[in-house]
């Protein structure tokens, strides 16, 4: 009796400890997943090493391109040091070769039960060929541009498109002609602590299911469930729970975040994500590139001090700007770029045109300036000192530092830069011309530094100033 009682309790034991790994307790990051840093977790460590993530792509959704177009694109950005990308789940049809993930029938109608095995093809490519190259992946579950206005007249969701459910049994319309921040779209409304929609919901949680059957063997993904939305609460984190128990039932930890509307970072509703470090393992304020100058580096200052208590990574997944773009030009584009990038960011990526630079000559060359950086000195070990700057006016130069050694500077048109510095001491200073992507002189001069003495741009675009003081 005494055997089988013992047993019996072993087999109770058993089960409880695999049904608390499946459901109750947060697995480990593995060892070379993409996670944040453990000696400091405002930035992004990967395959066990601190990495600084870049971007600069064409396209929001790279995993609809075909391989002949996608591969080229991927090889550009590992040759001048990018490695990191943004990846909508979207379809909509831009460029004519996107897919939707539906099968579509002889009579042009789709099932949402049956999948277009293409597209989940192209899906599984993209995320083999990021991996090989150590591109960073930051998938956005959902794009609500996808169902709104033109978009969503096509769109297999749309119940005149589908053999699946009526516009009364889904409760969706025809057509939804506003923007869609203005967020009246029921599709976006369908979790159970919402309107709880048993036509949609299951169709919706299928899908996102298989995202996950690919994306969760690879440890080079970041996951953020919207798209710039102006959403409720409850959608958020539902799909974040959603995410988060399927990677735990394969015993792996995944980062999420959600990315808000608001072009002020201290609005309400984002700290719904920063106030939730156990819901949210990263933050990501790409809308605060629709601020310019000082205004964009206090609100990145404000939030990065606001989660200090509980620091994670901020990533600027798309920065605004670029010449005859609806949001900016190319010099607000280069600015916001750096001074998220100097501001403390863990991430930071250029828009695709035409709303930003995508992959092209000047992204290329600030890339490439940042690598430079990067080789006097981890971005990680550099902390934000504008007040070091010397009689600085609005939006002339912007610092960041590892006070006492080296001092690197943004300026965004030019000019001079004086550093409050104690006392007087040599350093070595050298500029970096940002639109061309490379060191201005041959070789660094010495120049003894006071607050008195201005240190010149050599030009009026964009410059970086890298001092480094020299050992006695």
């Amino acid at each position: 009796m005494v055997k089988y009682a013992t047993k019996i309790g072993c087999y109770v034991s058993l089960l409880l400890l695999i049904t608390g790994a499946l459901h109750g307790q947060n697995p480990s990051f593995k060892k070379n997943a993409i996670q944040p840093w453990k000696n400091n977790p405002r930035y992004w460590q990967y395959k066990g090493k601190p990495v600084m993530l870049l971007g600069a792509s064409n396209d929001d959704n790279l995993f609809q391109w075909p391989s002949h177009k996608l591969i080229p694109h991927l090889d550009s950005m590992k040759r001048i040091g990018a490695n990191y990308v943004r990846n909508t789940m979207s379809d909509r049809r831009d460029k004519g070769f996107e897919l939707y993930p539906f099968e579509q029938l002889e009579d042009g109608l789709y099932d949402l039960h049956l999948w277009d095995d293409e597209y989940w093809k192209r899906f599984e490519k993209f995320l083999k060929e990021t991996k090989k190259r150590d591109i960073i992946v930051q998938i956005e579950l959902w794009d609500r541009f996808d169902y709104s206005q033109k978009h969503w007249l096509t769109h297999p969701y749309n119940p005149k498109n589908n053999v699946n459910y009526s516009y009364d049994e889904s409760g969706l319309a025809n057509e939804y002609p506003e923007h869609a921040g203005q967020n009246r779209q029921p599709f976006f409304f369908t979790t159970p602590k919402q309107r709880n929609n048993p036509w949609l919901l299951p169709i919706q949680k299928k899908f996102i299911a298989k995202v996950l059957s690919y994306s969760l063997s690879f440890d080079h993904v970041l996951y953020c469930i919207d798209n710039e939305t102006s959403g409720e609460e409850e959608w958020s984190i539902f799909w974040r729970d959603f995410i988060v128990d399927k990677a735990r039932e394969k015993g792996k930890a995944i980062c999420v975040t959600e990315m808000w509307d608001d072009w002020n970072l201290q609005a309400d509703r984002h700290r719904r994500t920063l106030d939730h470090p156990d819901r949210f393992r990263f933050c990501d304020v790409s809308q605060n590139t629709h601020q310019r100058g000082d205004r964009l580096w206090n609100n990145l200052q404000w939030a990065l001090g606001y989660i200090e208590a509980a620091p994670r990574p901020v990533n600027v997944v798309k920065t605004y700007g670029a010449d005859g773009g609806r949001h900016g030009n190319t010099r607000d584009a280069i600015e916001r770029w750096w001074l998220h990038l100097l501001g403390g960011v863990a991430s930071v990526r250029f828009h695709r045109p035409d709303s930003g630079l995508g992959l092209s000559a000047e992204s290329i060359a600030s890339v490439r300036v940042a690598r430079i950086i990067e080789q006097q000195v981890p971005f990680w070990e550099l902390h934000p000192c504008n007040h070091v700057l010397a009689n600085r006016s609005e939006n002339s130069a912007y610092l960041t530092a590892t006070p006492g050694k080296i001092y690197v500077a943004f300026l965004p048109k030019g000019g001079s830069v004086r550093l409050d510095l104690d006392g007087t001491s040599t350093y070595s200073v050298r500029w970096l011309n940002v639109r061309q992507g490379e060191w201005h002189e041959a070789a660094p001069q010495e120049v003894v530094i006071t607050s008195a003495m201005p240190l010149q741009a050599p030009g009026n675009d964009e410059w970086v100033l890298i001092a480094t003081k020299k050992s006695l």
